[in-house]
């Protein structure tokens, strides 16, 4: 085999290189090895097997240092205003979307790699009690309500005459 990827001696281009991956698995790849590592960093280190959901409750909490959504507190004077009028001191934080997009991968990500969906510590209750309360927290100190979107309806109407070029023809 050539250092090009093909099949010396074949008429035919065969590659042997996977095809690249899509944005949502390598996002997913990355969130799966910053986690793993999270877990390395630990005293004592830990493994993936070995995690439970407060381990991942801990992760999200560790990943606020790296947000960038500012989260007024209850006394601050923009607490509630969707636009605030200037700076304070309130933390970034992670925003809730990007949270619990995380979670969706890191959830998918775990099966994948061998864990049981019994076990999974990303599908644990705690998980989604932890995101609602940050949802609604994040909602409160921006002053808009969160509202879930609604799924559109099919419609069942079908269109019952068909276009036919032939009968519309001028000859």
């Amino acid at each position: 085999m050539s250092n090009s990827g093909r099949v010396e001696g074949s008429s035919s281009a065969v590659t042997t290189a996977a095809p690249p991956l899509s944005r949502y698995e390598s996002q997913k790849r990355r969130d799966w090895n910053t986690f793993g590592q999270y877990l390395r960093n630990q005293r004592p280190p830990l493994s993936v097997p070995d995690c439970n959901y407060g381990h991942v409750l801990e992760f999200m909490r560790y990943l606020d240092q790296f947000g960038k959504t500012k989260v007024h507190m209850q006394g601050c004077v923009f607490f509630g205003q969707p636009e605030p009028a200037g700076p304070c001191t309130c933390p970034l934080r992670q925003a809730w979307g990007s949270l619990d997009a995380l979670i969706g991968r890191l959830r998918a990500a775990y099966e994948e790699n061998g864990g049981a969906q019994e076990t999974n510590p990303f599908a644990n209750g705690a998980i989604r009690v932890y995101l609602r309360e940050v949802r609604d927290s994040q909602a409160k100190a921006r002053g808009i309500p969160y509202r879930k979107k609604k799924k559109r309806k099919k419609t069942s109407e079908t269109v019952t005459s068909t276009f036919h070029p032939m009968q519309h023809s001028e000859v």
